[in-house]
């Protein structure tokens, strides 16, 4: 192993960035070299832990000669001119999820890298090496399942008390955070939908605004997705429900495929549903099946500490990234066009009009009249999306 290491800097110390400083201090191939937090006693309590310099802002950083590298975990609106400027001054990028709020945002940083096509610009999907979905990846590039022709996933795990919400300014608010579940708890799920079955052509939404929090911004979500050549998918999101339900079901050719409870089960047919609707004389029956139980690792993989590992090989010796984040604009597109088809009644074509939504995303904030005041929100239930609907 090469003794040299990459000098990162850390921007952004809230919980996210501080586990990139407590992980980022275990890889061999990473120095921690600087920290930065727009909080300055939280910039000073981590430079002083991990005795490195510390700042209160991003560029200062960026700009020091100190870092190779950073990490960023801010607010997500803060991803974008926090990523350019980084391209802009030669540094590597490695930025969490979701990439940025809006298509066009996420276009701007692309661009910025294709002007710095040297450096390695990466993003934060450490689900991608969960064991269980490399494995059902393989599976389907493979074409083990035969022709897929629906997808249903239900993701409700993502249950939040208000108590969450209430914990910073600006979460759950359209200036603050740019949307609900759908940028902040579900971009990981979103990204492994396209990145195991492809991105759809047409997305129909409806994404209830404060269902279950006083928070002015979606917590729950029904899509449907069809694609070009057929298949329909289903995707259901929430931060409403406990105890919540992680389930993937598809449905294909060869018979039905359940990921649930960290095993991948496949009731495969003997023979293919298409070849025995078109050649059976049975008049109710279906094909024999087996239940299957695919062999997977149970455990979660190496999760953000994987992708650290992979973001300082490919600076130091061209490993190929695991999520290169031109690659998180299909999760923020199909996130956008998940809240712009609920917010406008309508079905969406993708590619998603940016300029559209983005309009749309400025009607929301101008137009906000959500408070947080002493821990108090909104009145949960309150229906902001009618106001802006086409």
């Amino acid at each position: 192993m090469s003794e040299k290491k990459v000098k990162v800097g850390v921007i952004g110390l809230g919980n996210m960035g501080s586990g990139h400083l407590s992980l980022i201090s275990q890889i061999p191939e990473m120095e921690l070299a600087a920290c930065c937090d727009i909080l300055p006693e939280r910039a000073e309590k981590y430079g002083k832990q991990y005795a490195v310099p510390y700042f209160t802002d991003a560029d200062e950083l960026i700009k020091s000669g100190l870092v190779e590298a950073v990490t960023i975990a801010v607010p997500h609106y803060s991803h974008t001119p926090i990523a350019i400027s980084a391209l802009n001054h030669n540094l590597h990028v490695l930025t969490e999820k979701p990439v940025g709020v809006h298509k066009n945002d996420v276009l701007k940083m692309i661009q910025a890298h294709k002007e710095h096509p040297d450096r390695v610009f990466a993003a934060m999907f450490q689900m991608r090496l969960t064991p269980i979905y490399i494995k059902l990846r393989e599976l389907i590039q493979q074409g083990a399942f035969g022709k897929i022709m629906r997808i249903n996933w239900i993701v409700t795990s993502w249950f939040r008390s208000q108590a969450y919400y209430d914990s910073g300014t600006w979460r759950a608010t359209w200036k603050g955070e740019g949307g609900g579940v759908l940028l902040n708890q579900s971009p990981h799920h979103i990204d492994l939908f396209q990145w195991l079955f492809g991105m759809p052509s047409t997305v129909h939404a409806n994404c209830a605004i404060g269902k279950y929090h006083r928070i002015e911004v979606e917590d729950e979500v029904t899509a449907f997705f069809e694609y070009p050549d057929g298949k329909t998918a289903v995707f259901i999101t929430s931060t409403g429900e406990a105890p919540g339900t992680n389930r993937l079901e598809i449905t294909c050719d060869r018979g039905r495929v359940v990921v649930e409870n960290d095993k991948i089960e496949f009731l495969r047919n003997e023979i293919t549903t298409t070849d025995f609707r078109e050649h059976t004389d049975v008049l109710f029956g279906f094909p024999p099946y087996w239940v299957v139980t695919i062999p997977t690792q149970p455990d979660p993989g190496p999760g953000h500490k994987g992708i650290l590992e992979n973001f300082a090989s490919a600076i130091l010796h061209g490993t190929e990234l695991i999520a290169h984040a031109e690659e998180g604009l299909n999760s923020v597109e199909l996130a956008n066009a998940m809240l712009y088809s609920s917010l406008t009644h309508s079905d969406v074509k993708l590619p998603l009009d940016g300029d559209a939504f983005w309009a749309k995303l400025q009607e929301l904030i101008e137009h906000s009249s959500f408070q947080k005041t002493e821990g108090k929100n909104m009145t949960a239930g309150d229906d902001f999306s009618k106001s802006f609907a086409n």
